[in-house]
């Protein structure tokens, strides 16, 4: 059954026909339809295109960016399968949560704001550039522009000039939020990779030049390794203004993140020094966070400590592998195994009941692990993520490359979007009467949030040093 069949139908999706829902990828067609069922899975946790609902915001308890992670393979699974069910979903989404200078960082969510959230808005503004997404209104920020303007800010945070370890990008854009003294490789990585796929998508050096910088730096740092082991980050030493105590933990999307920019900066560059460095960091992921090979999460899934954030990884991973296949060719035949073994053991685990964890149809929710081939309960958005990329990126092969200026790409550029701060904090406004009344407990609230460590992934890293 099609997406924009179930979408169609009525919201109580009965027991007898969700019930006989047997995942399938053996075919084309079948991958088709399970996708869209597992879609439709996904955007039932989704309420910010009904009233009451704040366009591009996930409910509670999700984050923020894992909205823009979701988004992203909503254009990846339109671009592969063709099914535009959700496009007008993910425009709204997208284009009220980029904010009229065009950077995706949300007045709203400055008080949980890490490079990483804003991160992952970009590289899904990016996706949207390079799989030709339908642009936005004329007189609205653009795709391409919003990847540019994120890029920008980032060069603006860059901490060389002061001598705070030579460079590199902070875990979090400000100061007062818990997290600040520590550079990590998912927000580096996140820098890394939009910098390489704007240069690839528009033939400008400067990106290309600010690529080879953050991997030097993650480099010297000791942060990826000769071995290409990529740890989560370093700590910031404020007094001695340097970078010591490396944290070891490993996860699965920064392996992707920042094989999917050496990828591009390959493509871009045709050289072998990036194509040694593509093969380095995909030995790496294939030793590291497979189980007889079986993807899994291993700082945390078998010990059952896996957090929100962490569920949603593997996911992000096969994105970044199936990008990696069309910028790098000569691995498309070891990447495309990947994809079609983790399709075959993600459906394993597809077969969950409606209820209070799963408000899709019944006999479609995912768990995460899929080491032991069974439903372990843990539903949720990042779960339900995981599946469905791994069941449409089998689609690999039908799917040309991701779009350049040159090649297909229509999203209009604008070199000088974002803000000139390094810390563009929120402009004051006038102080009503009712905010008064209310500061008390607004200063409560945001103390609270800022404490909980509402971040990217939260204080949970630091455990694992």
């Amino acid at each position: 059954m099609k997406a924009s069949t179930i979408a169609h139908a009525v919201l109580g999706f009965s027991a007898t026909v969700s019930a006989a829902f047997t995942p399938d990828i053996s075919s084309d067609s079948a991958v088709k339809d399970t996708a869209a069922t597992l879609a439709y899975g996904l955007m039932k946790f989704y309420n910010g295109n009904l009233t009451g609902g704040i366009p591009g915001l996930l409910p509670g308890p999700y984050y923020w960016w894992e909205a823009g992670g979701m988004f992203g393979h909503l254009i990846d699974y339109w671009y592969y399968t063709g099914d535009a069910s959700y496009n007008q979903v993910t425009l709204e989404g997208m284009m009220h949560q980029i904010t009229p200078k065009g950077d995706y960082l949300p007045v709203n969510q400055t008080n949980a704001m890490g490079n990483d959230d804003q991160g992952f808005w970009g590289l899904t503004s990016m996706m949207a550039a390079e799989a030709v997404f339908p642009n936005p209104p004329s007189d609205t920020p653009q795709w391409l522009a919003g990847a540019q303007a994120v890029f920008n800010e980032y060069a603006v945070r860059w901490e060389e000039e002061n001598g705070l370890c030579g460079g590199g990008l902070r875990w979090q854009v400000y100061s007062f939020l818990n997290g600040w003294s520590y550079k990590n490789s998912i927000a580096n990585g996140c820098f890394f990779n939009i910098a390489a796929r704007l240069a690839r998508f528009t033939g400008n050096s400067t990106y290309a030049e600010w690529a080879q910088k953050i991997y030097d730096w993650e480099v010297k740092e000791g942060i990826i390794t000769p071995e290409y082991i990529i740890y989560d980050g370093i700590e910031v030493d404020e007094a001695a203004k340097t970078c010591q105590n490396i944290h070891k933990v490993q996860f699965t999307y920064n392996a992707g993140v920042w094989l999917q920019g050496a990828a591009a900066m390959y493509d871009y560059e045709k050289s072998d020094t990036w194509k040694g460095h593509v093969n380095g960091f995909l030995e790496y992921t294939t030793k590291t966070f497979f189980q007889d090979d079986i993807m899994y999460e291993p700082a945390c899934e078998t010990v059952h400590t896996c957090d929100q954030n962490m569920v949603s990884f593997k996911g992000y991973l096969i994105r970044f592998l199936a990008a990696t296949a069309k910028m790098a060719p000569w691995t498309n035949d070891q990447i495309t195994k990947i994809i079609n073994n983790a399709a075959k053991d993600a459906i394993k685990v597809c077969n969950g009941p409606n209820g209070p964890k799963y408000p899709g149809p019944d006999g479609t929710g995912c768990g995460f692990s899929w080491l032991d081939g069974k439903n372990d309960g843990l539903y949720g958005v990042g779960p339900q993520m995981d599946a469905l990329a791994a069941v449409f990126y089998t689609l690999l092969p039908n799917v040309k490359a991701p779009a350049t200026a040159k090649d297909r790409g229509t999203s209009k550029g604008n070199a000088g979007a974002g803000s000139t701060q390094a810390q563009p904090l929120p402009e004051p406004r006038a102080i009503t009467g009712g905010d008064r009344a209310g500061a008390a407990i607004l200063t409560i609230l945001i103390a609270a949030g800022i404490l909980a460590g509402s971040f990217f992934v939260a204080s949970d890293v630091f455990s694992f040093a």
